[in-house]
């Protein structure tokens, strides 16, 4: 008999096709609503230190390359029926699959603190014009963001845990219109006083213009950051479309969207004002700018909880697959917190601008080698067949040495080193950037590997 479909499965256990209740239009809408965000106006708002042509082109060549990626991910999940680090286990090995696991924990608490902050942004804007209280980026304004802060993780704890993948499901729906209309809003504003002629003739000061590699890495890092979450809601799908189609069209719709209103706000907050300042590119600082008033920053900030509960239902199943004998509803509570108290560490360390593109790096570095090894490994080695009756089996198939596959392990370490040396070539960081690059000598690299120990092995069975 299976599990009641309310509960949440552990990643061990496949979901069966009964209990699967998310379709074709509920995964695109979920995926609108985690782009529709604030988090993706603001990567628009920072690659705007293109221009907005360069933007344009930034945003069209990056994503769609990331949500394939995201599609084939989800398809494992779909085919599975467990998570994105539970599809590791394999790979990497049962144990193995922890280390992923713990630095897929800490960037998805890392996404929920950036949006927390940009929600609290919002909130401190919204409390000036109600209490006069000082705003972001005013003197004194910190213990207003600290209130901001503690508020949304409230509101975010209590949808992420009182009913887990289904209340994330029912609330993106609503929260993408609110968003979808605050979107037109700001875009009516802009055009109403610039011409698309003034939008596509302004050009950053040479000082401030981004490299293309450095946007497309910023870009590709924004996006590739949903992919640790993909199975996690592909599971839970009807049908292969509902899997790989869905979410494509949801994430790249909204992303192309709500970026290009990111880049569009932050170069008429400039023409504006007079300067451009990449610091004040938060939606938050945008509106207030534009005068758009407070109904929009309650928006924005329903906008953002909506957005990190799906960071923290991830973080939370990656939780339960390191320890398996926490519920996957404790596990919630946990990362709620954990993400709580993060959230706070933007404002001690100053530039939120710089903490962000550092973010940003760091996701780049985690995961462009943790997907190439997991797609080629499920693709090309073992040709979309993984057992999953082996997937908590000790001695078992996906046991490797003490639960560890070291081959991957060493070229996922090498993949990272990869990514901190071309990084920092002048070829990439104007081209196609890091990332990308990373992601194709990984998984290179982990073919040739992964073959070779596959040849050894039946070599061994042959001989024995």
């Amino acid at each position: 008999m299976s599990e009641s479909p309310t509960k949440e499965y552990p990643v061990e256990v496949a979901v069966p096709l009964e209990d699967r209740h998310i379709g074709f239009g509920e995964m695109v809408a979920t995926w609108i609503g985690a782009n529709a965000n604030t988090g993706s106006w603001f990567v628009g708002g920072v690659v705007a230190a293109l221009g907005f042509g360069g933007a344009v082109a930034v945003t069209l060549i990056a994503n769609p390359i990331a949500y394939a990626i995201m599609a084939l991910i989800g398809y494992m999940g779909y085919r599975v029926g467990t998570t994105t680090m539970g599809l590791a286990r394999v790979p990497f090995g049962i144990k193995g699959s922890a280390l992923p696991s713990v630095l897929n924990i800490t960037q998805f608490i890392g996404w929920c603190a950036v949006n927390t902050f940009i929600a609290a942004i919002s909130m401190s804007f919204l409390f000036n014009q109600l209490f006069g209280w000082p705003a972001f980026g005013n003197p004194g304004s910190w213990w207003v963001l600290v209130i901001g802060v503690l508020i949304n993780s409230l509101l975010q704890i209590w949808l992420t845990v009182a009913g887990g993948s289904r209340s994330i499901k029912l609330f993106e729906k609503y929260a993408v219109i609110l968003l979808a209309v605050l979107t037109v809003w700001e875009t009516v504003a802009i055009f109403r006083t610039w011409s698309l002629d003034q939008i596509l003739a302004w050009r950053p000061p040479a000082e401030l213009r981004m490299p293309f590699g450095k946007a497309m890495d910023a870009m590709a890092a924004f996006s590739l950051g949903w992919v640790p979450a993909i199975a996690e809601f592909t599971r839970y799908t009807k049908n292969k479309a509902s899997s790989t189609v869905a979410p494509m069209i949801g994430a790249n719709f909204a992303l192309f969207w709500f970026a290009l209103v990111g880049t569009l706000g932050v170069i008429a907050a400039t023409l504006m004002s007079g300067k451009f300042d990449p610091n004040m590119s938060d939606p938050s600082s945008v509106v207030g700018q534009l005068g758009l008033g407070w109904v929009a920053f309650l928006v924005l900030i329903l906008c953002t909880v909506t957005t990190n509960v799906v960071n923290i239902y991830a973080a939370g199943m990656s939780t339960v697959n390191i320890w398996s004998d926490i519920s996957p509803f404790k596990a919630l509570w946990i990362v709620s917190i954990l993400a709580t108290i993060v959230s706070l560490i933007p404002i001690i360390i100053g530039s939120f601008l710089n903490a962000f593109i550092l973010f940003l790096d760091y996701v780049g570095f985690i995961f462009a080698p943790l997907f190439a090894i997991m797609l080629i490994d499920y693709y090309f080695i073992r040709r979309g067949h993984y057992d999953w009756s082996q997937a908590n089996r000790v001695g078992g198939s996906y046991w490797y040495t003490n639960g560890i596959n070291w081959r991957a392990i060493v070229t996922w370490v090498i993949g990272a080193i990869i990514f901190l040396v071309v990084r920092n070539w002048p070829l990439v960081f104007n081209s196609i950037g890091a990332i990308y690059t990373t992601l194709i000598i990984t998984a290179i690299i982990y073919w040739f590997v992964a073959r070779g120990a596959a040849s050894q092995d039946k070599q061994s069975r042959l001989t024995a």
